[in-house]
C-alpha cells in the first residue's frame, strides 16, 4: 500500500469516527454539562496518548519553543473547535450540526488560497458559492431569529467548522516539522489543560466540586466518553495529522462530507431526530458544491475523450 493510499485510509477512518461523534456528544450531554464533558473527554484522550510514552514505545523530545509553535494549532483544534461544537450541540440536533460541518472544505479552500498560496479556478469559486448558499438556506428555513436557541446553536457549529478549516491549513505546515505523535500529544495536552481548568473553575464557583465525577455513574455516559476521548479525540487527531502530512488540506477536508451523511443517518436512526426537507436540500447544495471544488471536470472530460 502506497503512502497516498495509507493517507486516504486514515482519512476514511477519521471520517467514520467523526460521523458518529456527534451522536455520542448528544448522549454524553444528557449526563454532564458541556464543560465537564470536554474535560473528561480530553482527560481520557491524554491518558490514551500517554500509554505509548510510558511504555517507551515513542520518544518525546520537544522543547519550549516547539510547544509555543504548536500552541496556535492546538488552540484551534481541539480547544476552540470542540468548545464551539459541544455548546452548539446543546442547541442543535446532531443531524443539523453534521450538515453545517460540511462547509469545512469550503472554508479550507478559501483559507488555503490566502495562507498557503493555493489558487482556485472559476469552477471552484462557483462551487464555494453554491455550498455557502446551502448553509444560508438552512438558516433561512429555520428563521433568522437572533434570540432563538437553535439559531445560536447553528452559529456555534459554523464557528467550529471555521476552526476546523483553519486547523487543516495550519497543520499542513506543522506536520512537515514535527512527528505525528508529538504534534498530537501537545494538541491533546492543551485541550486537557484548557477544559479541565474551565470545569474546575466553574465547579469551584458553584461549590459543586464533589459532583465533577458523578457522570461516570451513568453507563451511557461512560460508553460515550470512552468513544469521544480515545477514538474521537486521540484517534482522529492522530489520523488527521497523518493524512495531512501527505494529502493537501483541500483533499483531506473533502472527507468531512462523508461524515455529514453518517451524522445525519446516526441522528435519525439512533437518536430519533427529525430530518426536515430543507435539511436535505441544504445538504445536497453543500455537498454538491464541495465535491465540485475537488473535481476537475475539464480534465476528466479530456481524459474521457482520449479513452474514446
Amino acid at each position: 500500500m502506497s503512502s497516498t493510499q495509507k493517507a486516504y485510509t486514515a482519512a476514511l477512518l477519521y471520517t467514520i469516527i467523526i460521523g458518529f461523534s456527534f451522536m455520542f456528544v448528544k448522549v454524553a450531554l444528557t449526563a454532564a454539562s458541556p464543560i465537564d464533558t470536554l474535560a473528561h473527554r480530553f482527560t481520557l484522550a491524554l491518558l490514551a496518548a500517554s500509554i505509548p510514552l510510558l511504555m517507551k514505545k515513542v520518544k518525546f523530545t520537544m522543547k519550549w519553543k516547539d510547544f509555543l509553535s504548536i500552541l496556535p494549532l492546538a488552540l484551534l483544534y481541539p480547544t476552540i473547535f470542540f468548545a464551539f461544537q459541544v455548546f452548539g450541540l446543546t442547541f442543535s440536533s446532531s443531524s443539523e450540526a453534521g450538515i453545517i460541518q460540511a462547509s469545512i472544505p469550503v472554508f479550507t479552500l478559501v483559507l488555503a488560497s490566502f495562507l498557503l498560496g493555493e489558487t482556485s479556478t472559476l469552477q471552484q469559486k462557483l462551487a464555494t458559492f453554491i455550498s455557502t448558499v446551502g448553509v444560508v438556506y438552512i438558516f433561512a428555513m429555520k428563521g433568522f431569529n437572533l434570540t432563538g436557541s437553535s439559531f445560536i446553536g447553528s452559529i456555534l457549529i459554523l464557528l467550529s467548522a471555521i476552526s476546523a478549516a483553519s486547523y487543516n491549513v495550519l497543520a499542513r505546515k506543522l506536520t512537515k516539522k514535527y512527528s505525528l505523535y508529538e504534534l498530537t500529544y501537545v494538541m491533546l495536552l492543551i485541550g486537557f489543560i484548557a477544559f479541565n481548568a474551565a470545569a474546575l473553575v466553574q465547579h469551584q464557583a458553584a461549590n459543586t466540586l464533589t459532583s465533577f465525577f458523578q457522570p461516570f455513574t451513568n453507563s451511557s455516559f461512560v460508553l460515550s466518553i470512552l468513544f469521544l476521548g480515545v477514538l474521537s479525540s486521540f484517534g482522529t487527531a492522530l489520523l488527521s495529522n497523518y493524512a495531512l502530512s501527505i494529502l493537501k488540506a483541500s483533499q483531506m477536508s473533502v472527507f468531512s462530507n462523508l461524515a455529514t451523511l453518517m451524522t445525519m443517518v446516526a441522528g435519525v436512526l439512533f437518536l430519533n431526530e427529525q430530518l426536515h426537507y430543507f435539511h436535505i436540500i441544504g445538504a445536497i447544495l453543500i455537498i454538491g458544491g464541495v465535491i465540485s471544488t475537488q473535481v476537475n471536470f475539464k480534465k476528466n472530460k479530456q481524459t474521457m475523450l482520449k479513452e474514446k
